[in-house]
């Protein structure tokens, strides 16, 4: 049987040679610091470096982006129910295979979504994910893709 090995075990690999801070730059860091200013400057999100101790006990710096939400889950759907103040019923359709008879069938999902643009039934609506506005309600309207035909 084969077992894991412990970080303790050596191993049959040649060990990877140990880079400290110091002598890890071959260019001293003021140089690419002028470097990167006299660039065109580029609007980002603010970073926060922090020093971080590495097990060979040496620190490194870190960029750590703050403010930055990750890619957020979009949906596109059709607005089932607009009863409700300041929230939609959003009826999103999607194509599954079916395992057995390899047709598509098509799946309903509904999700409650926060309204502040005023979307009636029948709207084609773009939906993003969000913190829990309520007991139910996970979702934000982003955008009215297409307006219901009067």
């Amino acid at each position: 049987m084969f077992r894991r090995k412990k970080k303790d075990e050596p191993t049959d690999a040649p060990a990877a040679p140990e880079v400290s801070a110091e002598a890890a730059p071959s260019e001293p860091a003021s140089e690419t610091v002028n470097a990167e200013s006299s660039s065109a400057p580029v609007e980002a999100a603010p970073a926060i470096t922090e020093a971080v101790t590495t097990p060979a006990g040496g620190e490194s710096k870190v960029a750590v982006a703050k403010g930055r939400s990750g890619n957020r889950v979009q949906k596109v759907g059709t607005v089932a129910s607009d009863k409700m103040q300041k929230t939609v019923i959003v009826r999103v359709d999607r194509q599954v295979l079916h395992p057995k008879y390899r047709r598509y069938v098509r799946r309903t999902s509904k999700f409650m979504a926060h309204d502040d643009l005023g979307a009636t039934i029948g709207d084609r609506v773009r939906i993003v994910e969000t913190r829990p506005l309520s007991a139910k309600k996970r979702w934000r309207v982003v955008e009215i893709v297409q307006k219901a035909a009067k």
